[in-house]
C-alpha cells in the first residue's frame, strides 16, 4: 500500500464526512422548520423536475444549427430538386424547426398559399410544445416564497404565544423553537424560489429564441420556394417523405 493510495483514502473519507455533516445540518433545519417545510419541498421537487425536463428539451432535443440546416436546404431548392429537399429535411434531427419546414415543403406542389398555410399550421402545432410547463416555474417560485412566509408567520405566532402564556422556565426554549421555525421556513422558501424564478427567465428566453428561429426560417424557406418555383423539376410528393413524416 503506497502513500498515494493512503492519501486518496483520506481525501475520500474527508469528503464523505463533509457530505454527512451537510446532510445532518439539512435534516436539523428541516426538523426546525416543522410542517411549513413540506409545501416548500413539494414546490422544490416539481420545479426541479420541470427545470431538468425543459432544459433537456430546449437546449438539446430542440436545438439545431439553423444556418447549417438552411445552407444545406438552399442547395436542393436552388437545384430545383424537391425530392432531395424533402429527403434532406427528413434526414435531419427531429426538431420543431425541421418539422415546420418539412410540412411546408410537402405542400409545394399545391401552391404558395398551401405552403404558407402548412407552415403556419405546423408552427402553431410546435410552438406550444416548446412553451409547455415553463410558465409553472414562476408560479412554483411564488408559491414557495409564500409558503415560506406562512411558516414564518406561524413561527412568530408561536413566539408571541410563548411570551404571553408559557411559564418562564419553558419560555426561552419555545421562543428559540419558534424563531428557528420562522427563519428556516423563510430561508428554505427563498432557496426554492430564487432558482425557480431564474430558471423561468432563462428557459423562457431560450423558448422565445427557438420560436424566433422557426418564424425566421419559415419566411426564408417560403421566399426561396416562391423565387425558385419555376426550377422545380419534380412536383410530386415522394412516398418516402410520407413515411418519414409518419
Amino acid at each position: 500500500m503506497n502513500l498515494g493510495f493512503v492519501t486518496n483514502l483520506s481525501v475520500l473519507a474527508n469528503a464523505a464526512s463533509g457530505n454527512e455533516t451537510f446532510l445532518q445540518e439539512l435534516g436539523r433545519r428541516w426538523e426546525s422548520g416543522q410542517a411549513g417545510m413540506y409545501p416548500i419541498a413539494v414546490c422544490l421537487v416539481i420545479a426541479l423536475s420541470i427545470i431538468i425536463e425543459r432544459s433537456i428539451v430546449l437546449f438539446f432535443k430542440a436545438s439545431i444549427n439553423k444556418e447549417g440546416f438552411l445552407r444545406g436546404l438552399k442547395k436542393h431548392i436552388y437545384a430545383g430538386d424537391l425530392d432531395k429537399a424533402i429527403n434532406y429535411v427528413a434526414g435531419q434531427k427531429n426538431t420543431p424547426l425541421t418539422n415546420v419546414i418539412k410540412a411546408g415543403l410537402m405542400n409545394v406542389p399545391k401552391g404558395q398559399d398551401e405552403v404558407q398555410a402548412a407552415l403556419d399550421e405546423a408552427s402553431l402545432r410546435e410552438t406550444p410544445r416548446l412553451e409547455a410547463r415553463t410558465g409553472y416555474l414562476a408560479m412554483l417560485g411564488n408559491a414557495a416564497m409564500l409558503a415560506g412566509l406562512l411558516g414564518t408567520v406561524n413561527g412568530l405566532i408561536t413566539c408571541f404565544e410563548a411570551v404571553a402564556n408559557v411559564n418562564p422556565a419553558d419560555k426561552a426554549t419555545i421562543l428559540a423553537n419558534g424563531i428557528s421555525e420562522a427563519m428556516n421556513c423563510t430561508g428554505f422558501g427563498l432557496l426554492t424560489a430564487i432558482p425557480a424564478l431564474i430558471a423561468f427567465s432563462v428557459l423562457m428566453g431560450r423558448t422565445q429564441g427557438l420560436i424566433n428561429d422557426i418564424n425566421e426560417t419559415s419566411v426564408s424557406v417560403l421566399n426561396l420556394i416562391v423565387a425558385n418555383r419555376d426550377k422545380f423539376k419534380n412536383l410530386n410528393i415522394p412516398a418516402s417523405a410520407h413515411h418519414a413524416e409518419e
